[in-house]
């Protein structure tokens, strides 16, 4: 089985481990290919195994019984998928679902346990992701709660471009309508108010940032704090790999 080797991982949570806990986790860790739509964690249904995102991006959604759904978070290249294994569960009400495609390290949810047994250092490292991740969800609730719409469009968007390496973000307005919590007719109307103040641009299933400063004037104190927290606990800001291979502003 091919294994990774560490200065080659993407993955921030990995890249940054010791080498003696790294040791700890390369024997299990295999490539994956994350494609659009694919559900690493059901609801209410065991979890077999953990991601660590290398590409891509993937939606945590809260489900309901009667079919409502929400987005509550991202997981790109800065996490991994399957936070609760870290917090002593086996399983959660949420989804875990590929919202970009792209590839991910997965291991057995077993082997993680038995490496967080081993060593308390990297117990606390990735426990620390779990808090970033709880802040995270936490922004999300007081953000549908407290922002306008326009401001709420602007933190995914920036969020997104966070956990991308170029511009584009590939989405549809039905998705993001559905991740938002809003009727498509409002959303319409706001990406096409994005797009006319030269904050984005909207093309067939995807919109590109064109101008990220201005979206995150936008988007005030709706963005921000759960990106510090990672800054402040995990030594990096999400936002500090330019490549503007795209065009238009990208990171500051």
């Amino acid at each position: 089985m091919f294994q990774p080797q560490q200065r080659a991982c993407q993955n921030r949570l990995l890249a940054a481990l010791p080498e003696a806990d790294f040791a700890l986790l390369q024997p299990h860790l295999e490539l994956a290919t994350l494609t659009m739509g694919d559900v690493l964690i059901r609801a209410h249904t065991p979890i077999s195994r953990v991601a660590f995102v290398e590409q891509g991006i993937v939606s945590l959604v809260s489900l309901t019984e009667d079919a409502e759904q929400i987005e509550a978070g991202l997981v790109g290249r800065e996490g991994m998928v399957g936070v609760p294994i870290l917090l002593g569960s086996d399983q959660t009400p949420n989804e875990a679902r590929v919202q970009m495609l792209g590839l991910a390290w997965t291991m057995p949810a077993n082997a993680l346990k038995d490496a967080l047994r081993q060593s308390p250092d990297l117990q606390l490292w990735l426990l620390r992701y779990a808090h970033v991740l709880c802040v995270q969800l936490a922004s999300t609730a007081l953000a549908n709660g407290r922002f306008k719409l326009e401001s709420r469009l602007a933190r995914w968007l920036l969020m997104c471009h966070d956990r991308t390496i170029s511009n584009t973000v590939p989405t549809t307005h039905q998705f993001l309508s559905l991740m938002l919590g809003v009727n498509r007719t409002s959303l319409t109307a706001v990406v096409a108010e994005f797009e006319r103040s030269g904050l984005i641009e909207a093309r067939r299933g995807t919109l590109i940032v064109r101008d990220r400063p201005a979206l995150h004037t936008v988007a005030g104190a709706c963005y921000g704090v759960p990106e510090a927290e990672y800054a402040r606990l995990l030594g990096k800001p999400l936002d500090d790999e330019a490549d503007p291979s795209e065009g238009g502003t990208f990171r500051a």
